[in-house]
């Protein structure tokens, strides 16, 4: 059994991730060309475009492809692992200098996570409500569970809206929490969150956009990776050989990470690091869309939450992590919305 200080931990982790975005040459004939790159998974198709991180990808003759055993880029199965490089085309999708593609395959720690979200939605099931442990003696109930009725069936209709083809729809379970806050979470089990308080202050399209950006953390495996990211972490810390022993002995590196994670976040906190939520506001958008909902609410949705709860990176909600203000998350949703969803993409 895994502790229940190693539980919150795991999903709770939150480490500051990179996504520096290289800058093209400038050359004479042409002016300064800002390179993006895309990580993430093929999730669908529009046309001759991939949907990957979000995005719409497309190659043009000089794409570099390597695509292992993939014919072609109009070949790569949806839930392949896809990333690429490119520049942005005058209508918002980026044209890939550079496109790898290989198979989804088992990461490192996924089991782990299954394993340890799995006993905590056990252990929320049988308390019949969301509890959050203050310290090794006390716990206290978020909120009381709705497992059934309008509000519970409201929300897992819009899950099998929004998810993508590739992601098995029965695993993903649906829990409602009954408290007036604003929130939502997602285990790295599937197991999907949402508070009444939102549910009832928000409409379908709005819940879409919070349910999309949650499954996103699901389905980009955003726990697994940076629990992933801290072990490496404290392995650099340990140095030399204990790296490798942290590394590649799942015990030891769980009781190193028990051992730097009592003073880490609780789960309902939601502290995912920036790149994580950049992403999935990015992802969650595109999950949104594709069910069909109106996505340009997204902006006066994070509003909302800023008039709600201040302009400030404190607050105990989905959409927190590690952005700076509510202001910063508006523009990062607008730039999205006008490259991808201003005309019918």
């Amino acid at each position: 059994m895994v502790s229940r200080w190693l539980m919150t931990w795991i999903v709770g982790v939150a480490l500051v991730l990179g996504g520096p975005v290289a800058q093209a040459e400038r050359t004479p004939e042409a002016p300064k060309a800002q390179k993006e790159k895309l990580s993430g998974y093929a999730e669908w198709r529009t046309g001759s475009a991939l949907i990957v991180d979000g995005q719409r990808l497309v190659i043009g003759p000089a794409t570099k492809l390597k695509l292992g055993k993939v014919a072609s880029f109009d070949a790569i199965p949806l839930g392949y692992e896809v990333s690429a490089e490119g520049t942005r085309l005058p209508d918002g999708a980026l044209l890939a200098q550079q496109v790898e593609a290989r198979p989804n395959g088992e990461g490192l720690f996924e089991g782990d996570i299954r394993q340890v979200t799995n006993e905590m939605e056990a252990e929320w099931m049988e308390a019949g409500a969301v509890l959050e442990r203050i310290d090794e003696h006390t716990v206290e109930v978020v909120g009381r569970l709705l497992e059934t009725g309008p509000q519970p069936d409201r929300v897992r209709q819009i899950v099998r809206r929004v998810a993508p083809p590739y992601l098995n729809v029965d695993r993903l379970r649906v829990h409602v929490v009954d408290t007036r806050e604003w929130n939502a979470m997602a285990m790295g089990n599937g197991a999907i969150w949402v508070f009444t308080g939102l549910l009832k202050d928000m409409d379908d399209d709005e819940v879409a956009i919070v349910v999309g950006h949650e499954l996103a953390h699901y389905s980009h495996e955003h726990s697994r990776r940076e629990f992933k990211k801290a072990m490496i972490a404290q392995a650099i810390v340990l140095g030399g050989a204990a790296a490798t022993q942290v590394i590649t002995d799942n015990d030891k590196a769980m009781a190193a990470a028990a051992a730097i994670g009592i003073i880490s976040s609780m789960i309902y906190l939601n502290k995912y690091s920036r790149g994580s939520e950049d992403q999935a506001d990015r992802v969650g958008l595109r999950y949104a869309h594709q069910g069909g909902f109106d996505v340009r609410k997204g902006p006066r949705l994070w509003r909302r939450f800023g008039e709600k709860y201040g302009d400030t990176n404190g607050l105990l909600n989905f959409f927190i992590g590690d952005h700076s203000t509510a202001s910063a998350r508006v523009k990062h949703l607008e730039r999205q919305i006008a490259l991808n969803y201003t005309l019918a993409r």
